[in-house]
């Protein structure tokens, strides 16, 4: 099986959200573009909520994403897996990513949305554990949407997008519904 690794965030610094996938996908992986499959629903979603189309070139988009105040990343860094699939990743083969550092360099960061429950899943137990107390004026505020990848068809593109709307509806800082779960924490986080 191939060990994958992930690319670097689409990254704004006075962000105040940000919203995580697992790892990207083959075809994502093969373009270096988040999101790549043409039947994903991120990037249409996008283009429905701040106007990143998927009709626009990747860089404008990625342009607009940050101008609206998100960021873009994965939870892994690297992992083995020999398709797209979340299922498929070798458990043994996980390395997160650098959350301690990411935080530390994204003070405004306050909502965390998981693209997904592979995301959430690998975050809480990958990431969450290793956690300390971070020097952060407002905790982190965190909560799991649907899935945009076409592996997730059991919903509809309208319920998809009715439950990402949640990402314009929070208020930086505050919780957005009584469903999310906040943390204060930092980890130190190394992979071979």
């Amino acid at each position: 099986m191939p060990h994958i690794q992930s690319f670097p965030p689409i990254e704004n610094p006075s962000a105040h959200i940000l919203i995580l996938g697992s790892m990207p996908g083959k075809e994502s992986l093969r373009a270096k573009q988040y999101y790549a499959h043409p039947r994903n629903a991120f990037w249409p979603i996008m283009g429905d909520l701040i106007g990143a189309a998927p009709t626009l070139p990747y860089e404008a988009r990625t342009r607009i994403v940050k101008s609206a105040g998100i960021t873009l990343w994965d939870v892994l860094a690297s992992c083995t897996r020999h398709s797209s699939m979340d299922a498929d990743i070798k458990a043994d083969s996980i390395c997160p990513n650098d959350f301690a550092s990411f935080f530390q360099i994204h003070p405004h960061i306050t909502q965390v949305f998981f693209n997904g429950t592979m995301a959430e899943q690998c975050f809480r137990k990958h990431v969450q554990p290793l956690l300390e107390a971070l020097p952060r004026n407002k905790p982190l505020h965190f909560l799991r949407l649907p899935s945009t990848s076409p592996a997730y068809a059991s919903m509809r593109y309208e319920q998809k997008l009715k439950a990402w709307k949640m990402i314009l509806q929070t208020n930086p800082g505050q919780p957005s519904s009584d469903s999310q779960h906040s943390i204060r924490s930092k980890s130190r986080l190394y992979c071979d």
